[in-house]
């Protein structure tokens, strides 16, 4: 089967590699449909790691992906041959402390497609996956759309962290990229409206108007304090940070009212932020993290499938796996009005 590995900084190969088989019982083999160029992916790509996780050359990778089933262990009773799968790039133990208090997110043992040490990305024509991290959605949704529950998941779970239970909040985000732009679907598919934007590229923070964000910040141009206090006098009520820039930090906890929550779902290219803890002490603010999703792709697919959420619209680039190192070179470098590029099988 075809296989893109990455060989070196910013350089990607195609090799021949043997089709992986079923070795258990409640596996299944899954010919991919369609991929994702994550943000995550890129950082492996252009650095060759993200803070601990760092590659051994040549590795694949890749995690948001769909694909057919094209064969299944004796066990397997969720899916069909046939099925197209959304499926979960996270296989956890079930075990462990993290696991069995329903925090299989944060597992001991997880393995991870795409991440070093873990499990080989999906940039290839087939992977063998455990049958729980796939969903069928056959009939119900396209290929890219399944690719894109992935990284909506992640979205659908910042909003639910935030727990937010009034849909008159005002919201910001930092970051109009796939997150950012998934966390707003789901803030507008749960009925909150009252989102400003903040995004220091042009073209990005037009997608963002166009899907409805109430008002735009470009950070290098406007005084985002100043913009947001002629929106939200009394500041936000809470603020998604997608970008992982030290500076959108710093405007986050300016622009958050009393008791206001910073809700942190961007990878830094550092390890560290810093806190202007007189602001985050006297305003009382809380400050939440976000690992990837928990338990959070069944309402991710519902809200796509209802209508509520059109993931599609964050797709500007369609690639061929031939053409891999080229959709993450575009990535990389925000060329071409990049927003999301997927790879089509």
């Amino acid at each position: 089967m075809r296989k893109v590995v990455l060989t070196d900084i910013e350089k990607m190969e195609m090799i021949k590699s043997e089709e992986p088989s079923i070795e258990n019982s409640d596996e299944v083999k899954i010919k991919l449909s369609s991929i994702g160029v994550c943000g995550s992916d890129v950082h492996y790509y252009s650095e060759g790691r993200i803070g601990t996780q760092v590659v051994d050359f040549p590795f694949a990778l890749g995690h948001e992906c769909s694909g057919i089933v094209e064969d299944k262990g004796e066990e397997v009773t969720n899916v069909r041959r046939g099925d197209l799968v959304v499926i979960d790039p996270a296989v956890h133990c079930g075990k462990c402390d993290q696991c069995l208090s329903g925090r299989p997110h944060t597992c001991r043992n997880n393995r991870f497609l795409g991440c070093p040490g873990q499990l080989e990305g999906c940039l290839s024509d087939y992977i063998v996956m455990p049958s729980f991290t796939c969903f069928p959605v056959t009939g119900k949704l396209n290929p890219v759309q399944s690719a894109l529950i992935e990284p909506f998941s992640i979205g659908v779970y910042s909003v639910k962290q935030a727990q937010i239970g009034n849909p008159e909040v005002s919201a910001a985000i930092f970051g109009a990229g796939p997150i950012g732009l998934s966390v707003m679907l789901r803030l507008q598919a749960g009925g909150i409206m009252n989102i400003g934007m903040t995004e220091p590229l042009a073209y990005r923070l037009k997608k963002a108007g166009e899907l409805g964000a109430r008002y735009l910040i470009n950070p290098f141009e406007d005084d985002v304090e100043a913009v947001v206090a002629g929106h939200e006098k009394l500041g936000v009520d809470v603020v998604f940070e997608a970008s992982g820039e030290q500076d959108a930090v710093d405007n986050a906890l300016k622009i958050l009212k009393p008791g206001g929550k910073l809700i942190l779902v961007g990878i830094p290219p550092v390890a560290n932020y810093t806190f202007n803890m007189d602001l985050l002490r006297r305003k009382e603010l809380t400050v939440i993290n976000i690992r990837r999703q928990n338990n959070c792709v069944e309402e991710a697919i519902d809200l796509v499938v209802s209508g509520k959420a059109d993931v599609e619209k964050m797709v500007t680039h369609h690639f061929s796996l031939e053409d891999t190192s080229t959709a993450f070179d575009i990535v990389k470098n925000y060329r071409d009005g990049v927003i999301k590029a997927m790879i089509d099988l």
